[in-house]
């Protein structure tokens, strides 16, 4: 590989990306052309994700509601589906002043709203100390803070009460579930980011069992779950004293179940 531009390099990529069993080869090829900077660092990364690394993890950033969002080696990669829960959040409560992005992993979340609020205070947090590391970058250009803890420990306590959008994208595949997930997710992704304990729903309790506490009148807690698990999810928050609806949508296979402090 000689130029990042000729036909010859183009067709080299893909053809390495198609081998090692990329579905969307000619895609991924025409991202990893853009990005590399030089003949060896293309190689580079063309071995990677040909090796199976996440192509998030192979360019250093992924695509999500509109931003281009920092994502490095071991940090849960955004999924598009989130988009729709980020949604969510804005039509529910669309003039929020403080936002939470608790799991917050990157931080695509926060950023992603943060992005459409305008002027409003952000605060992002993760078990994971390299998430938060990672998150801190994305969530800067928008006076973010992101802190290291366990859900709502890690967070400031002057935010109770006061926080109109709680966005919780937690884990929530089953234990014994985590090993059928594809490679690029179990093997480079962090167990603390999938995990969700024996049905899968065990940091959702604890979610909604805190969230009451930290919404304003009116503020809103929403997480994602799988179709067979969202009516659980429900019935949980609405235990937990939240006004409670699930949202769907098939095009993305996102179901967000959100809670409304009233």
């Amino acid at each position: 590989m000689t130029s990042l531009s000729d036909t010859a390099t183009t067709t080299a990529v893909v053809s390495a990306l198609r081998a090692a069993g990329c579905v969307f080869a000619e895609d991924e090829a025409e991202l990893i052309l853009a990005t590399a900077r030089t003949p060896e660092e293309l190689a580079a990364m063309v071995d990677r994700r040909a090796a199976g690394r996440p192509l998030e993890h192979v360019l250093g950033w992924a695509g999500f509601h509109g931003l281009r969002v920092l994502v490095e080696p071991g940090v849960f990669v955004p999924r598009r589906r989130t988009e729709f829960l980020v949604d969510q959040a804005l039509a529910q409560v669309p003039g929020a002043s403080v936002v939470v992005d608790l799991c917050c992993g990157s931080g695509a979340v926060g950023a992603a709203l943060a992005a459409v609020l305008g002027a409003v205070e952000l605060h992002a947090a993760d078990i994971d100390p390299a998430a938060v590391g990672c998150a801190r970058r994305n969530i800067a250009p928008y006076g973010g803070h992101a802190y290291v803890g366990d859900l709502f420990d890690a967070l400031p306590a002057a935010l109770r009460g006061r926080t109109g959008i709680l966005a919780a994208n937690v884990p929530y595949v089953p234990s014994g579930e985590v090993g059928l997930l594809p490679a690029e997710a179990r093997d480079h992704e962090p167990l603390v980011a999938l995990d969700g304990g024996g049905d899968g729903l065990d940091v959702l309790r604890r979610v909604a069992a805190g969230a009451r506490e930290w919404l304003a009148p009116g503020g809103c807690v929403l997480v994602e779950t799988s179709e067979r698990q969202a009516e659980q999810a429900a019935e949980t928050f609405r235990h937990a004293g939240l006004t409670t609806r699930l949202a769907v949508s098939e095009e993305l296979y996102a179901n967000v179940v959100i809670g409304v402090r009233d």
